[in-house]
C-alpha cells in the first residue's frame, strides 16, 4: 500500500484499491517476486536487443542510453479516458484553428484576446507561412499533448507538442514487450489496443496529400540522421509504415516536386513526415548552412506540390508563452470552455509576474519558452541555493525567455523496485492524428515516470523511464 501523500492512481487518497487496478492487483499478489524480477531483467534485455535507445546531449559527445522501462502498467478506466480524450480533441481543434488564423487574418489579435507582440516577436512564428494554405487545412498532423493528474478527476495540460512530438515508438514497444512477457494479463484485462498506430499514421498522412497527387500517395519520413536523439523512432516508424526513411541528401527538387533518389531514379514524394526543425528544413529559405533539409522545399510547399507534416511554423502553438493563453485560444475558436485546464502560469515577460517569480523561485518550476526535454529549466524545490541564484541571473538577463508554474502534486503510480511496488510520479503523452476527415487519439499514450524517489522530472534525458499505458474497455 502506498504511503505517498500524493494522489496514487492505484490506491487513491483513501488507501483503498481503485477499480482500474483491481484485476491487476489480484494477479500481482499471486505472482512470485523472483519471477517478476527476472521479467524486469528480460524486458531490459529486449529493449537492448531491439536497440531502443536515445541520445543525451550536453556533453562533449552525445551519449547513447537505454531508455528505462518499468513492467508495472499504468491503468486508466474507459471513463477516465473518455474525459481525457474529449478535452484533447477540443484542444487540438483549437490549435489548428489558431495556426490558420495567425498565418492569415489574425482575428484573435484583432479581438484583443492575444497581444500582437506574442506573435510579432515570437521566434517560432514563421513569416514564410503567411497566407499559405496547407493541404486539407491541417497544420498539426501529429500532436502530443502532455497531461498531468493531481486527483481522481483532476487532469491538466502541462505542454502542447505541435512541432515534431516524439515518444510514440516507446509507446508501441512498451506494449509489444508487455504482450510478449505477460500474455495472461491481457486475457484478464480488457485493454484497448495501440498496435494499429503505424497503420493509422500512414492512412492519416496519406489523407493529407496535396491535390496534385495522382495515384496512391507516396509517403516518406525525413530524419536528420543517426546522431539525432530520436533516430530510433524515425527508423522504427518508417519501417512500421512501410515507407522510405530519407535524409536531406536523398532528396532534391525535380520539375517542381520534391523527389527522393531510388534505384529507378528520382520518385516524387507527396507527403513528407519531417523530423527536422524548421530552421534546418530549407537552406534557401532558412539556415543557409543546413545540411539536413532540402533546398527549395518551401517553394514547392507554398505552390501546393507537397504536404509537410507537421506544417512549418507550427512551433508557435507549443511555445510556452503562447501556452499561457491556451484557455482563451480554446474558447475563441470553439466557443466552449476548455475541458482540460492549463496549469497556472506566470509570464516572466510581464513585470508583475517576473517580480512574483523572482521572490518565489525556490517554490516554482521555471521553463524556457522554447525549451524541451527537461533542459534549461529550474525545479525550485529540488534546486540548491547556488542553482537558484545562478538561474535568477539568467532570468534577469532575458525574462521574456521564461515562464513559471507551481510545483504540481503529480499523481503517482506503482513502480517495480527491489523492495516491491513503490509509488513514482508520472505524466502522460497521448498521441493525436489529424487529417481533413477527423481526429484520432490512440487510447493511452506514453507514460513517463520519474524513477528516482520523490523526483518530479520524468524526461528520459533527465533519468526518467517509461511504462505501458492501459486504457480499459468499460
Amino acid at each position: 500500500m502506498s504511503s505517498d501523500p500524493f494522489f496514487d492512481e492505484m490506491w487513491g487518497t483513501s488507501q483503498s484499491l481503485r477499480d482500474p487496478y483491481a484485476t491487476f492487483h489480484q494477479w500481482f499478489d499471486a505472482e512470485d517476486p523472483a519471477r517478476l524480477r527476472a521479467k524486469q531483467r528480460e524486458a531490459e534485455d529486449l529493449f537492448r536487443l531491439t536497440g531502443i535507445t536515445f541520445n543525451v546531449y550536453g556533453r562533449a559527445e552525445a551519449e547513447e542510453r537505454l531508455i528505462p522501462f518499468d513492467i508495472i502498467p499504468r491503468i486508466l478506466s474507459g471513463n477516465e479516458w473518455y474525459k481525457l480524450s474529449r478535452g484533447i480533441e477540443q484542444r487540438v481543434r483549437a490549435i489548428n484553428a489558431f495556426l490558420h488564423d495567425i498565418y492569415h487574418k489574425q482575428e484573435i489579435v484583432k479581438a484583443g484576446r492575444l497581444p500582437a507582440e506574442m506573435i510579432a516577436r515570437n521566434e517560432a512564428f514563421l513569416p514564410h507561412m503567411i497566407g499559405v494554405e496547407p493541404p486539407g487545412g491541417v497544420y498539426t498532423h501529429i500532436v502530443g499533448i502532455d497531461v498531468v493528474r493531481t486527483g481522481p478527476g483532476d487532469f491538466f495540460v502541462l505542454e502542447d507538442n505541435a512541432r515534431t512530438p516524439s515518444g510514440v515508438s516507446y509507446m508501441l514497444e512498451n506494449r509489444e514487450t508487455m504482450l510478449q512477457m505477460f500474455p495472461e494479463l491481457f486475457s484478464r484485462n480488457r485493454v484497448q489496443p495501440v498496435q494499429n498506430y503505424p497503420t493509422n499514421l500512414r492512412r492519416s498522412l496519406a489523407a493529407c496529400a496535396p491535390e496534385i497527387t495522382k495515384d496512391a500517395p507516396v509517403v516518406a519520413v525525413l530524419t536528420p540522421g543517426i546522431y539525432n536523439s530520436a533516430y530510433f523512432e524515425h527508423a522504427f516508424l518508417a519501417d512500421q509504415m512501410g515507407v522510405e526513411l530519407v535524409e536531406g541528401n536523398d532528396l532534391r527538387v525535380v520539375d517542381g516536386r520534391v523527389a527522393m533518389r531510388t534505384t529507378r531514379g528520382y520518385t516524387p514524394i507527396d507527403v513528407l513526415y519531417r523530423r527536422v526543425d524548421d530552421d534546418f528544413l530549407d537552406p534557401l529559405n532558412f539556415n543557409p548552412d543546413s545540411q539536413l533539409g532540402v533546398a527549395g522545399i518551401m517553394d514547392v510547399y507554398r505552390a501546393g506540390g507537397i504536404t509537410i507534416a507537421n506544417a512549418p511554423g507550427t512551433g508557435i502553438a507549443d511555445d510556452k508563452a503562447i501556452y499561457s493563453y491556451m484557455p482563451d485560444i480554446v474558447e475563441f475558436y470553439t466557443g466552449e470552455q476548455p475541458l482540460l485546464p492549463n496549469v497556472p502560469t506566470w509570464r516572466c515577460s510581464d513585470a508583475d509576474d517576473l517580480a512574483y517569480v523572482r521572490e518565489h523561485l525556490a517554490e516554482l518550476v521555471v521553463k524556457e519558452v522554447h525549451g524541451s526535454g527537461g533542459y534549461g529549466m529550474l525545479v525550485g524545490p529540488a534546486a540548491s541555493k547556488k542553482e537558484i541564484a545562478d538561474f535568477a541571473k539568467k532570468l534577469d538577463a532575458k525574462p521574456s525567455n521564461y515562464i513559471a508554474q507551481p510545483t504540481l502534486s503529480l499523481s503517482t503510480v506503482p513502480t517495480f523496485t527491489a523492495k516491491g511496488l513503490s509509488p513514482r510520479h508520472v505524466d502522460l503523452r497521448p498521441f493525436v492524428l489529424v487529417n481533413p476527415d477527423g481526429i484520432q487519439i490512440t487510447p493511452g499514450g506514453l507514460t513517463r515516470v520519474a524513477l528516482k524517489k520523490g523526483s518530479l522530472v520524468v524526461n528520459s534525458s533527465q533519468g526518467g523511464g517509461t511504462k505501458d499505458t492501459w486504457v480499459l474497455e468499460d
